[in-house]
């Protein structure tokens, strides 16, 4: 094994061109569609396990909470083929609570329905349809459908005043 060989290990699979958009450089880690993917997918099955932490503890409930409002619509919107333009990725964030918020509507009232609500149950449904939506492409936004183009710059017109 040399050492290009090493550097190499755990980034299979997460190639991509610098300036295709594809990734994000936060302090040296590359964060791909892939593994944001990845992350959400596995995010409804992180707060489940939270809820095994004793007590009113914050780390039981934030999690929940953070998952609960945004885990799904993140699922649902973020997995874009091509990354988004900046336009489309504000669209994303402004949807992705609502949209969280319900789909967590849909499933306590199909819970309720069936009598068979409680809070494992719940964050089960969700964690699951989260697991499977982060490994489809996201819903089509409108503004991923139109460009998302910044506003015009305007020109000077050289002084005319008309």
């Amino acid at each position: 094994m040399t050492s290009t060989d090493s550097a190499d290990i755990g980034n299979t699979g997460d190639l991509a061109d610098p300036g295709s958009g594809d990734t994000e450089g936060t302090k040296g880690i590359r964060v791909t569609s892939t593994r944001l993917r990845v992350l959400v997918g596995a995010s409804g099955w992180l707060a489940l396990a939270a809820t095994a932490v004793p007590g009113p503890s914050p780390l039981r409930w934030i999690p929940v909470l953070l998952f609960v409002l945004f885990g799904p619509g993140c699922a649902a919107l973020y997995p874009q083929p091509g990354g988004l333009a900046s336009g489309a990725r504000l669209e994303a964030v402004a949807l992705a609570a609502p949209i969280s918020l319900s789909l967590g509507v849909l499933a306590a009232t199909s819970l309720f329905l069936v009598e068979g609500f409680s809070m494992i149950a719940f964050l089960v449904s969700l964690a699951a349809f989260t697991t499977v939506t982060a490994a489809l492409p996201g819903l089509p936004l409108p503004a991923a459908r139109r460009g998302a183009v910044e506003p015009a710059r305007r020109r000077s017109s050289g002084g005319s005043g008309t």
